[in-house]
């Protein structure tokens, strides 16, 4: 069996689809914005659907960004909280 690491690094395991697959209120929502958003593009000009495209691309990058600093953080505190309940980790008050 690969490590968990490795199961990560290779796209294998997906933090954010395990979340958010039993979240029904997440995909209520998800279902909403895919409505509204249908609706706003249909009263678009072609002009204005092409900014629309930009923003969504915008947005989601945003997005991939927070993910990624969100997940690293929460990595290395858990990391730390590890260590630090090993004793491997000394702090100057203990």
């Amino acid at each position: 069996m690969k490590s968990v690491i490795e199961a990560l690094w290779y796209g294998n395991i997906s933090p954010y689809d395990t979340i958010m697959e039993d979240n029904r209120y997440y995909k209520k929502l998800l279902k909403l914005m895919g409505q509204n958003r249908d609706k706003l593009l249909e009263n678009l000009t072609p002009e204005m659907q092409t900014v629309l495209e930009a923003y969504d691309d915008n947005i989601n990058e945003i997005n991939s960004i927070a993910e990624l600093e969100a997940f690293r953080y929460g990595l290395r505190f858990g990391i730390r909280l590890m260590m630090e309940t090993d004793g491997a980790l000394d702090t100057p008050d203990t």
